[in-house]
């Protein structure tokens, strides 16, 4: 089951990437950015990896629901995602500066992304197969979207350095990529997105971040045993709500061990 998705995934990420080199260069201007050094990236990036990871994903052996809760999950977190990346502002930052925006009238486009992608990860839970029903099933639909949707913010608030994020998702899928189609597909395309991303030519942006994580999520809800899974949510929630009062790349930077694994594969500081 993960060796075929992570294969194709990683066959149609790098096929994609290809492609989007080759893109005129008004059509690839209005993803370009400004990374943390200063030097022009590309957030073309994200929308190849969804979609190879996309690919990795249809082509596995999965089960239908959960093939299809991760292509739900996945398609829409990208989609959203990618109206953030290109219709966004930098006005208004975190959950508390877009409800705080929302509360004085202004829909901004983070606010959108984050309601985007809450459906797209309780419907992906919906799918999913459940063992019970009644208030057992809507609980259990209500923790999973909860799971998928953190797991798709959580991947998007580490896309601040080259590799971060995809290392991030990446170390969250590999424990499942054999038993589980859409991990496998999120691992092959993380790796394929990789040299491109360390070599700082490119970056997740809000598209990729939030559909491989997404995507990562899903494969968490689906495969977890329960007190595992219920672990892990609440992991995924603390760290999200960390996230609106302390900096990730201070604490990495401040930490031995994680600025080590930071640093894997990246140009010299």
């Amino acid at each position: 089951m993960g060796l075929l998705g992570a294969a194709v995934a990683a066959a149609a990420t790098a096929a994609l990437e290809r492609a989007a080199e080759k893109l005129p260069k008004e059509n690839r201007e209005p993803f370009e950015r400004t990374n943390h050094r200063g030097e022009a990236v590309t957030l073309l990036e994200g929308p190849v990896a969804v979609l190879g990871a996309l690919a990795g994903v249809a082509a596995s052996r999965s089960s239908g629901k959960v093939k299809a809760a991760a292509l739900v999950a996945g398609s829409i977190s990208g989609a959203v995602g990618a109206y953030d990346d290109l219709r966004g502002t930098t006005q208004a930052k975190g959950f508390r500066g877009h409800l705080s925006a929302l509360k004085r009238g202004e829909v901004t486009s983070g606010a959108i992304k984050i309601l985007g992608v809450g459906v797209a990860g309780l419907t992906a839970a919906a799918l999913l197969p459940r063992k019970s029903g009644g208030a057992k099933a809507i609980a259990g639909i209500v923790a999973d979207g909860a799971l998928i949707a953190g797991t798709a913010n959580l991947t998007n608030l580490l896309d601040l350095r080259p590799g971060r994020a995809l290392k991030g998702v990446a170390a969250l899928s590999a424990p499942l990529a054999v038993v589980s189609g859409p991990a496998a597909a999120v691992v092959g395309a993380a790796a394929a997105s990789a040299p491109s991303d360390l070599g700082e030519r490119s970056m997740l942006g809000d598209c990729g971040a939030n559909g491989l994580g997404a995507m990562a999520g899903t494969a968490l809800a689906a495969s977890l045993p329960r007190p595992l899974k219920t672990l892990v949510l609440a992991a995924v929630v603390a760290l999200n709500v960390a996230s609106e009062k302390v900096s990730f790349t201070k604490v990495i930077a401040g930490t031995p061990f994680l600025d080590k694994i930071d640093q894997w594969g990246r140009r010299p500081r």
